[in-house]
């Protein structure tokens, strides 16, 4: 039976009211970027405010311990300790701080699925010392744990997976995942970007050696700010390459010779955007005071809700039976799906397209009534030919 969805119970209608944008569109995009919420607005006016009164001193007050905040609330969020995270601009420069750690020499080989995102795919293509196996998905959907361990060997250094694929809104086992690739030697790092903020996890329990995520979509923080997870044990072992005055261990002491951090800093690049620091800690706040567990049960009942009343006018959204098995990512096939997009938006109805599907994504602000619009206007677009 579906879960019962109330339009608006009274919590989730307070947290509905802090995102202005609601009030004027109908906003199912959260797995691209969340919507602005107050309370991240007014973060960045605080950030700014110290700077107006307070200048570069503001290093070495509110800024620094927003920081640490941020990374207290990225690491109570997957579970993880403060020393096990590092901050990023983007997921890019994280991956390629890890890259810089790794040895191929014995192990010159990566395993990956084609359905990764292209950042984590990118960053092992373009090295000419590695060879790269990329599986394909039998559904498009995903790619079982199964045809990794057919894949990976004694060769391998890395396992690269996502925890939900982007495409799909599929949920990958990474706990099998990691188990396959340490009963191989090799590493196994995982894209965390669409699952942290709207799964519950608790990272340390799944094994994996590296989980990368950012503030954009599911933790309502904005564009600017990416974490990297480091398992514990791994830190006084991998010195990475790329790195930054900030993976010092000492870092304003501005010694001549470089010293590595003891915690996950090490990893860490240059002077992070203050103002995407202030940002991802008010959103995650938000996240962490809803809580991820109470989050995962209200997508599962919008998820439900979706995709009914998108079967009710005769729209074959792609999700399993068990949408358990599903995280907050619904996507419709659709022939043309920007030209889709396109006229979904002029309706006042914000989604997004991947390659042969119109994607959405509901979160709890949503409502009942965002999904009747969002699918009686791909309805109406399909009768003017626009499908």
């Amino acid at each position: 039976m579906k879960p019962r969805v109330q339009p608006a119970p009274p919590g989730w209608a307070e947290y509905r009211n802090e995102f202005p944008i609601l009030e004027t569109a109908t906003y199912l995009n959260t797995c691209s970027l969340a919507p602005l919420a107050r309370p991240v607005e007014a973060a960045v006016h605080e950030y700014l405010r110290h700077w107006h009164a307070a200048g570069s001193s503001a290093w070495y007050g509110p800024w620094w311990e927003e920081i640490a905040t941020l990374r207290g609330r990225v690491a109570r969020v997957i579970g993880a300790t403060s020393d096990e995270v590092a901050l990023f601009p983007s997921i890019t420069a994280a991956l390629s701080a890890v890259a810089s750690a790794l040895d191929y020499g014995a192990r010159p080989k990566v395993v990956m699925s084609a359905l990764e995102f292209p950042t984590t795919r990118y960053q092992w293509q373009v090295k000419s010392v590695l060879e790269t196996v990329e599986m394909a998905s039998p559904d498009g959907l995903s790619v079982s744990p199964d045809q990794y361990a057919a894949a990976v060997d004694s060769r391998t250094a890395l396992v690269v997976g996502s925890h939900v694929y982007f495409t799909s809104g599929m949920i990958q086992d990474i706990t099998a995942l990691a188990d396959i690739a340490h009963a191989r030697g090799a590493y196994c790092l995982i894209d965390a970007y669409q699952s942290v903020g709207q799964l519950p996890l608790d990272v340390p329990a799944t094994g994996v050696d590296f989980l990368v995520g950012g503030a954009l979509k599911w933790l309502l923080g904005g564009s600017g700010l990416a974490f990297l997870y480091v398992r514990d044990d791994l830190l006084d072992r991998l010195r990475p390459e790329v790195v930054g005055w900030f993976a010092h261990r000492d870092q304003f002491a501005f010694a001549p010779e470089f010293e590595y951090a003891e915690d996950a800093r090490r990893f860490e690049g240059g002077t992070p955007s203050v103002a995407a620091v202030y940002a991802a800690s008010a959103g995650l706040a938000i996240v962490e005071e809803i809580g991820p567990e109470r989050l995962r049960a209200r997508q599962l009942e919008l998820t439900a809700d979706l995709v009914e009343q998108a079967r009710a006018v005769g729209l074959a959204p792609r999700v399993p039976a068990d949408l358990t098995r599903h995280a907050g990512i619904v996507t419709i096939p659709r022939r043309d799906p920007p030209a889709v997009v396109r006229g979904l938006r002029e309706a006042g109805v914000i989604v997004d397209s991947r390659p042969g599907v119109v994607r959405t994504s509901p979160f709890f602000f949503n409502t009942p009534e965002d999904h009747r619009r969002a699918v009686e206007a791909i309805g109406a677009l399909a009768r003017r030919g626009v499908d």
